[in-house]
């Protein structure tokens, strides 16, 4: 019987649960949806939740603006070596999304809302950069990022 730890438990960071996101990308998380709520509700919105939970998935941020509803995706980087945040946001996110949408309606909606689907990316500077150096947080909104085709 071997006792030599086994390789995904030797890259393990001791009292992290596996798959959970580092306490900094977290904060980069949170950070990063108090931007975009703000942005929106600058610009008029309502934000009505805040990581609205079903199961596993959630909603980062469900906004209404008069009659319309938006499903609001954050995504935050410090800077963009890894690419503009709002293309992180696959197929495959989409689907959990519209998921969790759903519930959210069957839970929340009213007759006569209409829904989309917005994606916000926040670039912030990089974590080493003082007050008032370096680049400010960019955010740019995609209203009605994708479309989810209909069940005919």
């Amino acid at each position: 019987m071997s006792t030599a730890p086994r390789p995904s438990a030797a890259r393990r960071e001791p009292g992290r649960e596996p798959g959970r996101k580092s306490d900094r990308r977290q904060a980069v998380g949170v950070l990063g949806e108090r931007v975009a709520a703000r942005w929106l509700e600058r610009g008029g919105w309502e934000i009505l939740a805040r990581r609205f939970r079903s199961g596993h998935r959630d909603l980062d941020l469900v906004a209404r603006l008069g009659t319309l509803v938006a499903f609001v995706e954050v995504k935050a980087r410090r800077g963009l070596a890894f690419g503009d945040p709002i293309e992180a946001v696959r197929w495959r996110k989409q689907r959990e999304l519209v998921r969790s949408a759903n519930v959210w309606i069957d839970r929340h909606g009213r007759a006569g809302d209409a829904y989309r689907f917005d994606v916000v990316g926040v670039v912030l500077p990089p974590a080493q950069a003082g007050a008032g150096e370096g680049p400010a947080v960019r955010v740019r909104h995609v209203a009605d990022a994708f479309q989810v085709p209909s069940r005919a």
